[in-house]
């Protein structure tokens, strides 16, 4: 199954849902289930950025989006906070009849308040994060307080969150207004984090203390000081995408990667299925992402392909440096590599383009050591440096030799 792959499932109101699920590069340690904010969708930066954490660390992700949202069908008017939270019991049940039940629920604002009422309906969930969460459903009602009088009066109105126009019927208000989340809390039996921004104007800083108070331990509470509600900026979705998924490893039982995985089996690289280029690295127990700039098309979240080359190249030579200087006995102080990649014609590389015809290759390397060395061991760091085994492959002829698994 190729990872970042697209399902899909049947919601609550017998309508078809559109999902994604993203799958590790190596082995899966357990499946986490994803819901979405309040008229958002499973593409949200936050969302994504999660799914990718968490990928890397063997937990495969089911994000979709709710009835009506998205790329889901069905009816928006037609839905309420319930079927929201029975949309997330079907996806789970998917989950457990496709794969495994999810052992993680994360949601974000409003999908924070469903995973907190969904929790108790899947009992092999061990651990629940909130992202923003309101502390009551009613909360939502905020965000088109101009509009609910219509509704009262005429039984549905259009309203307009976040520049796109949904229609809200009465039964709606109705629901979120009878629910009591604070009492599903304090029942959840299962570990909790919430995440939420001090500085957050759509759901205030309190609704965070109202759920960490009601909830019983373990529970945690992490700040994402200066974000937004919707986590737009990258960094801020980036910060709570690590976070979440070193805190649910925790609890997974999952092993240190080193003791699972062998460098001897090579490197293996994936498509993730976000972004026209990005991809899934593992080498041994390591897990890293590949990508292409912006204005290449891609979404600059990894290292692109030549990166990786320097990033070999740089990192041989100073590991190199280190091994002669430990066996010699040299005092040598902490080295510094800087590599940078060009693609030149050889006529304008007089010193190091002989014997080459047309565009080249360039690798320049920039060596930087702490302390003072005269003119001698300057000359032995240089000589030394150009030892590195990557630079010989680099500088001189590989085979490479490609099959084609069945």
């Amino acid at each position: 199954m190729a990872i970042g792959q697209r399902v899909t499932f049947t919601g609550s109101l017998g309508d078809e849902l559109s999902a994604r699920l993203d799958l590790p590069a190596g082995e899966i340690h357990a499946f986490a289930l994803v819901a979405h904010c309040f008229s958002c969708s499973k593409e949200q930066l936050a969302t994504s950025h999660i799914s990718t954490e968490l990928a890397k660390r063997g937990i495969a992700v089911l994000r979709f989006d709710f009835t009506g949202l998205g790329s889901s069908k069905g009816e928006f008017a037609n839905t309420d906070f319930s079927s929201n939270v029975q949309d997330l019991v079907k996806a789970a049940d998917w989950l457990r009849e496709t794969y495994e039940a999810p052992r993680v629920l994360i949601g974000h604002s409003l999908g924070g308040a469903a995973v907190l009422a969904a929790a108790s309906a899947v009992p092999e969930a061990v651990a629940v994060v909130t992202i923003g969460a309101p502390a009551s459903t009613e909360h939502v009602i905020k965000s088109f307080a101009a509009e609910v009088a219509a509704i009262e009066e005429k039984g549905e109105a259009t309203v307009s969150l976040a520049g796109r126009e949904f229609r809200i019927r009465k039964h709606f208000l109705d629901d979120v207004r009878s629910q009591d989340l604070l009492d599903k809390v304090a029942h959840i039996r299962k570990a909790l984090l919430v995440l939420h921004s001090p500085t957050d104007d759509t759901v205030g800083i309190e609704n965070a203390r109202l759920i960490y108070d009601a909830a019983k331990h373990p529970k945690g509470f992490i700040s994402l000081d200066g974000a937004d509600h919707l986590l737009t900026r990258r960094r801020d979705a980036a910060f709570a995408a690590e976070i979440i998924s070193a805190w649910v490893a925790r609890y997974l039982d999952i092993a240190p990667a080193a003791e699972a995985v062998s460098h001897d089996e090579g490197v293996t690289v994936m498509e993730s299925g976000e972004g026209a280029f990005q991809q899934f690295v593992r080498v041994g127990p390591h897990r890293l992402l590949a990508d292409e700039p912006v204005d290449k098309g891609g979404t600059d979240s990894g290292p692109t392909p030549y990166d990786f080359l320097s990033i070999g190249l740089a990192a041989c030579t100073s590991m190199t440096l280190r091994m002669y200087a430990e066996r010699k006995k040299l005092d040598l102080g902490r080295v510094r590599v800087t590599v940078t990649h060009g693609k030149i014609h050889a006529d304008d590389c007089a010193d190091c383009a002989d014997g080459f015809v047309g565009r080249i290759d360039r690798f320049e390397r920039h060596i930087s050591v702490e302390g003072d060395y005269d003119e001698a061991t300057q000359a032995k760091i240089l000589e030394i440096a150009d030892k590195c085994p990557v630079h010989r492959t680099l500088d001189g002829r590989s085979a490479i030799v490609t099959k084609l698994d069945g």
